[in-house]
Order: structure tokens, then sequence, then C-alpha cells
């Protein structure tokens, strides 16, 4: 099957732009509120099954594990059929697994509610090949990082919302030892995903190709994503730095209601599940105010400083004790907050032919969500507390990237701290060296003086 023809996202008019992204922005919804809701549960069925911290984990092995199994077949279909038909299956997959909640709260089975997570996680990862790919490209690469950002908010919106809904109605009462809300609040998620689904079925989302963002950027003489697809090193060790940076961020979040309990300060698991809530809003006003940043500051250089940040305040957490570590807590979400799409958009920036591919293999690194937790959980029996020195690890790892990235751009264009555009860039260096530059790129430089600079899309 022939991928299907299309367009770039800054050729796109402005209306068309808008409601593109408002329609793929709205997805970032549906996964932020299923993952909110996981982390909940992790402490709940250790109550309502009776089993350890570490058992519990298996939810969260399910979950991510699905996107490093399952995420480079969404890449391929994703390149082969596009975004939308993706979108689809993606929507399709969430909404069975869902469904199948029900039966396994019925029926009390631990090992049915793990593979429905795993369906859940596969169709999730379909989306996040799909939706973040697509709001990366929806535009200049300048601006991609703010992008991604603004729409994953969203996603933090519906994070904080699923504890919120968890302190209310899966600690309290009755729910605090049973399965029956849980039957109701998946079978409302599943309807949720049947919705979007229609939705998506009868609106019209124009198709981005890997051919025409190739022609863009080979267009002014950027020849990064040239060659085969293992020389992309600039994606390759994202992958590497996505998986350790998730795993990292799903052991901190995944421990955090059984980490605030443990401090002993008199917070009980209703109160620690608002808490944990609390820290989700911390993180999704970190991600608005990373957008602002973003537009003026380089995304590699800006990744750097809160990787640095992260690690710190993921030390301290382990190491200081009652409300001095549960404020290290909520600093590290804060600057947990703009990592996931940074690296995504540095990772797949400049990939061309390859960007479907690349986005596939970043969001395999997703399942570096189902390697740490089982490593934390096998210390947090012992001391939750001094667990929080594995997930360090991962932030460590994600800075050194972020690091290396802004080496290399000094290197090859010269240090900057300001977001720079660099199509413009390129294209002015044409004009003052045009014996360096291929036809197509003075072309689309002749073409470029024509048009009013109010009619790009940043």
């Amino acid at each position: 099957m022939a991928p299907p023809t299309g367009t770039t996202g800054a050729q796109l008019g402005r209306r068309q732009w808008a409601f593109a992204f408002a329609l793929v922005t709205s997805l970032f919804f549906t996964w932020g509120f299923a993952y909110g809701l996981l982390d909940v549960l992790n402490a709940h069925f250790q109550t309502v099954f009776g089993i350890s911290k570490l058992q519990s984990t298996l939810l969260q092995l399910a979950y991510f594990g699905a996107y490093f199994v399952w995420a480079p077949f969404a890449g391929v279909f994703v390149r082969r059929v596009g975004y939308k038909k993706g979108i689809h299956l993606g929507l399709g997959l969430y909404s069975i697994g869902a469904v199948f909640f029900w039966p396994s709260a019925k029926f009390e089975s631990y090992g049915g509610f793990v593979g429905s997570t795993f369906v859940i996680g596969c169709g999730l990862s379909t989306l996040e090949v799909a939706a973040n790919s697509y709001i990366s490209v929806l535009g200049t690469p300048q601006y991609a990082a703010a992008r991604l950002n603004f729409s994953q908010g969203f996603q933090g919106v519906a994070s904080f919302a699923g504890p919120l809904i968890a302190s209310r109605w899966f600690f309290t009462g009755a729910n605090a030892t049973s399965l029956g809300t849980v039957q109701w609040v998946y079978l409302a998620v599943a309807g949720l995903g049947i919705v979007l689904n229609i939705l998506f079925f009868f609106c019209p989302l124009p198709e981005i190709t890997e051919d025409a963002l190739a022609e863009e950027i080979n267009g002014v003489g950027i020849t990064d994503g040239q060659g085969p697809f293992w020389k992309q090193y600039r994606c390759v060790f994202g992958f590497v730095a996505q998986t350790a940076y998730v795993g990292a961020q799903v052991t901190v979040a995944s421990f955090a209601v059984n980490f605030l309990v443990d401090q002993g300060v008199g917070i009980d698991p209703s109160k620690a599940s608002q808490l944990f809530s609390f820290c989700q809003i911390t993180f999704t006003v970190g991600r608005f105010v990373g957008v602002l940043l973003l537009n003026y500051i380089d995304p590699a250089l800006l990744l750097s400083f809160y990787g640095f940040c992260c690690s710190l305040f993921c030390l301290l957490v382990s190491q200081l004790p009652g409300y001095r570590a549960i404020g290290c807590l909520f600093a590290l979400f804060f600057f947990e907050s703009i990592c996931y799409p940074c690296i995504f958009t540095l990772g797949t920036k400049n990939l061309g032919v390859h960007t479907k591919r690349g986005s596939g293999l970043i969001v395999m690194g997703v399942g570096g969500g189902a390697w740490y937790p089982p490593a934390q959980g096998a210390l947090a029996d012992r001391n939750t507390q001094r667990s929080y020195l594995v997930p360090a690890s991962g932030y460590i790892a994600m800075t050194i990237y972020a690091i290396g990235l802004v080496v290399d751009q000094a290197k090859k264009s010269g240090f900057t701290f300001r977001n720079r555009d660099e199509l413009t860039a390129n294209l002015k260096q044409a004009a003052a060296s045009p014996d360096d530059f291929s036809g197509d790129a003075k072309g689309r430089l002749s073409s470029e003086k024509k048009v009013s600079t109010d009619e790009f899309v940043a």
C-alpha cells in the first residue's frame, strides 16, 4: 500500500491548521486520563488483592511494555496508511481494553486487569506515534517543542483528574476494598474512546507526508535526514534518553502514594491520592510555563537545565525527611514537565523520510516505564524513600543526552541561547552564499520573498 499523498504543516491555511491542531490535541486528554488512573490503581490493587508493591508493578509492566512491543508496528502502520487511520486504530484498541476492565472487576481477576491494561497500552502507543508526530510537524520546526508541550499540557490536565476521581471514589468507604467503581469508570473511558473515534471519522484531517517534509528541509540545504535510518543518531540516542526518562517519570509517580503515606506525617491513602493529584497539577502548570519558555530558549539547552534539576530533586527526595522530601517531590514534578515533549521533538527533528519511523522508535522508548517500576518496587518493599535513587539514574541519562545535543549544535552552527529558526537561517545563508546551496534552496528563497510572513503558521 502506497503512503498517502499530502503536504507540510507550514503549507496549511491558518483555519485549517487550527482545526487540525485542536482535533489532535483532544487525544492527549484521552491517554492522560488513563495514565493518571493507572498510578492510583497501583496502590488500590495492593489493598484489594493483598499484593506487594513489587507485584503491583505488573500493571506498569503491561502498560508500558505494550509501548515497547507495539510502537514499532504502529510506526510502520502510520507510515503506510497515514495519521488518521493510525488514530482510528489507536482509539479502537483503547476502547476494547477499557471494556475488558468490566469482566476483570466482575470476576476479581488481577491477571485480567493486567491483560486489559496491555491492550490499552497498545492503543495509546499507536495514538502517541500518530498524535505526537503530527503535532511536531504541524508547523515550522522552530516551535515544534512548544506546540507539543502545549498539546501535552492537556494530557497533564487529565492526569490529575484521574487521581482526584480515585481519591473520591476508590479509597473511601466500601469502595476502598472493592472494585465496583473501577468497572463504571473504565466503562466511561471506553465510551469516550468510541465517541472520539466517531468524531475523527467525520472530521477531515490534512495528511502530512514524509516526502513533503523531506522536500521542505532539503530545499533549504538541511541534510540531517539523509542516509539510512540507523545513522540518524539524534533519533537513536533520543530513544535511549526517552527510555531512561519515561522509566524514571513512571516509577516516581507509581510509588508517590506509597511514599507520601510512609513519610510519617499523618497522611492516609485518600489524602495521599489528593496530594498526588496536586503533584500532577504542578506538572501541568510546569508544562504550560514550558510553552512560554520554549518560544524563546533553545529546546536542547532548556532540557539540559530541567534534566539537571530533575536529577537533583530526585536525589533530595530519597534523602530528606518529612515535608522537605514532599516539597522536593513537588519540585521534581515541575521540572519533569517539558522533558518528554522535548526529547520527542529533538529526536525526530529534521528526519525527513524517516519521520514516522523515528516517531515509532521514540515512542518505543516509553517502554522504559515497564522496567524501572519493578526495580524500584523491589527496593520500596524495604524502604520506599530510598528507592527513589533508582529513577535518579534515568534523569541523569536524559541530561547527558540533552547536553550532547547542545554540544553538537554548537559545533555545527555555533552556541545559541535563543530558539533558532533553522529554515529561515539556512535560506538567509543561501542568499549570502548561493553557490554553496542547491537549486531547490535558491528557488525556495525566491518564492519565500514573494509571500508575506503573516501567512506562515508558527
